[in-house]
């Protein structure tokens, strides 16, 4: 990267966050919310202000803009598309050495092949969250939710939901289908998973898109379980909602994890890039982080959290098999999406 001298484009001046003292050398592309200064109050106090921010609404719509010329230095995606990211030649590698807490990173969310060296870090991990069945306390009984084939369960027809979310939907089909490690998935393994979506269709409800969406279902008694997001039973919970979030299913849980890639073509400083990741990874953003359904993906900070703050927001320990939501060969991942899709049309 070499130092910014303008954003470059009219859409990123028109979306940036309007703030007199954003740190003009680091323009970061991110998901609305992810601009709190509580996440990366260390880079604050190092510079004066934050980074700028400009918001997309998907991955999808970041990353076209990202091939149709805007800049940016750093950009917040899942670990599903880092491989699609990586073959387009838009990101380069982190430099390990620069990242603070990289001996502490949950080895989980790294991948082995990352942790071992013997691949780039192409993309840097710092945020988590858990993805596991929320229901009714009340009305459906526990032994209903021991598994994750409640969602073929015909006596639960028209009152489940799942998300509107290829990743989350492929993680319960091969969870419920034997697999727990997505990233070396055979094609018969694939062909299971999407026969098992096929066949949990018309038992759902619909496919939520937001958090929001699905507590709202859930609380007016149309959904009585759903795959959802960590954040949904803290919510409902808050709320003085009976549910339940059941993560020791007997096929296992899913972990999604998000974090930020290093723009080939960024013209902001590198220094505060990692400068930003650093501040991310902090102990003091752990906190503020959590309180927002995100566990950080440095395991020594979370941790010290204490077990009663990670199990209240859904995310303490399990004794089950965890599907690692990690990065897929970009061809995996479109032959997915494309089944998805069909399997929501009804085909």
């Amino acid at each position: 990267m070499t130092n910014r001298t303008a954003l470059g484009t009219a859409m990123a001046l028109a979306l940036t966050v309007p703030s007199l003292a954003a740190a003009q050398d680091l323009l970061v592309f991110d998901y609305s919310g992810f601009e709190t200064p509580e996440f990366h109050q260390p880079f604050i106090d190092q510079h004066g202000a934050s980074p700028e921010f400009v918001f997309f609404g998907d991955e999808d719509e970041a990353f076209q803009r990202l091939l149709a010329g805007f800049r940016s230095d750093v950009t917040h995606i899942c670990a599903g598309s880092v491989p699609r990211w990586q073959e387009s030649g838009i990101i380069e590698a982190w430099d390990r050495s620069r990242i603070d807490a990289y001996e502490t990173l949950n080895s989980d969310l790294l991948g082995s092949d990352v942790r071992a060296g013997s691949a780039d870090l192409m993309w840097v991990p710092t945020d988590f969250g858990s993805t596991a069945i929320a229901y009714n306390a009340e009305t459906v009984p526990a032994e209903d939710v021991a598994s994750l084939q409640i969602f073929t369960n015909p006596a639960y027809a028209g009152r489940l939901s799942i998300p509107d979310n290829v990743d989350d939907a492929y993680a319960l089909a091969y969870l419920a289908t034997g697999v727990t490690d997505w990233t070396n998935a055979t094609d018969e393994q694939f062909e299971a998973a999407t026969a098992w979506l096929r066949q949990i269709h018309p038992n759902l409800l619909n496919y939520w898109v937001d958090p929001g969406e699905i507590a709202q279902l859930m609380a007016s008694g149309q959904v009585q379980a759903a795959w959802v997001w960590n954040e949904v039973p803290v919510a409902l919970a808050d709320e003085g909602f009976p549910v339940g979030f059941q993560r020791n299913t007997t096929e296992g849980t899913s972990v999604w994890l998000c974090g930020y890639v290093n723009m080939a073509n960024g013209e902001g400083s590198e220094d505060q890039a990692y400068d930003f990741i650093n501040a991310m990874h902090a102990e003091v953003s752990a906190g503020p982080l959590l309180d927002n359904g995100f566990g950080t993906a440095n395991d020594a900070a979370l941790q010290a959290l204490g077990a009663e703050a990670l199990e209240a927001a859904g995310l303490g320990p399990v004794t089950v098999p965890v599907l690692a939501q990690l990065p897929m060969s970009n061809e995996q991942r479109e032959r997915q999406a494309e089944a998805f899709e069909r399997i929501k049309s009804g085909f």
